[in-house]
């Protein structure tokens, strides 16, 4: 059982790293520090958005609209936290 736990442990904090990576990555390319035609940079940007877009998109359709400020992914890793702190809390390991 607690191979389940280390499991959903270590797919909830791969998820909050790729959020954070996500973030960075298109305040770069927005502050044009790298450019998208760079196909290297194309693919990473292309992956993260793809993997976190649907969540990002998920919270948006709920908050209201903030003038061009998105903080759906604060949102997100405040949500990625609570879990993790739920499942230390309720899991029935001993560590």
């Amino acid at each position: 059982m607690s191979s389940v736990y280390f499991l959903l442990d270590a797919i909830l904090n791969l998820y909050s790293w790729l959020v954070i990576i996500a973030v960075i990555l298109s305040w770069l390319v927005g502050f044009g520090v790298v450019n998208r035609s760079n196909q290297l940079v194309r693919m990473f940007y292309e992956a993260s958005w793809r993997l976190t877009e649907p969540a990002f998109n998920y919270v948006r359709r709920y908050l209201p609209n903030l003038g061009g400020l998105d903080i759906s992914p604060i949102i997100i890793l405040l949500a990625i936290f609570f879990l993790r702190s739920l499942l230390r809390e309720y899991w029935p390991i001993n560590f």
